[in-house]
């Protein structure tokens, strides 16, 4: 089993995104919802085994509270893992218009 965490950054004005709402669905179906901290991250409680999983994040909510447009109402990212890996960490890089998204450490 594999532990899983996020962290989302406003590549657009240079600091954490704090309070992302963020859904994790592991492949065998359930799911856990948090909310990025001041330094735009979240450390999931849920193992995940071997297989494909989701992360949505959601992006238009964060973009409107803030007052500011997004073309991209949601990010929704898919991974898999293998059942060697103790810690998956996956990094959003957000603007209002574009994304990017890499494997991290």
């Amino acid at each position: 089993m594999s532990t899983c965490s996020t962290h989302v950054l406003d590549a657009a004005l240079g600091r954490p995104a704090a309070g992302v709402v963020v859904l994790l669905t592991a492949a065998d179906g359930s799911s856990e919802r948090a909310a990025t901290d001041a330094d735009g991250r979240v450390r999931f409680e849920t193992h995940l085994g071997a297989g494909g999983h989701r992360i949505t994040y959601a992006t238009g909510e964060w973009f409107g509270a803030a007052g500011r447009e997004t073309f991209f109402p949601t990010v929704t990212l898919d991974f898999s893992t293998v059942a060697d890996q103790p810690h998956y960490h996956v990094a959003l890089l957000l603007s209002p218009y574009s994304y990017t998204s890499y494997r991290g450490s």
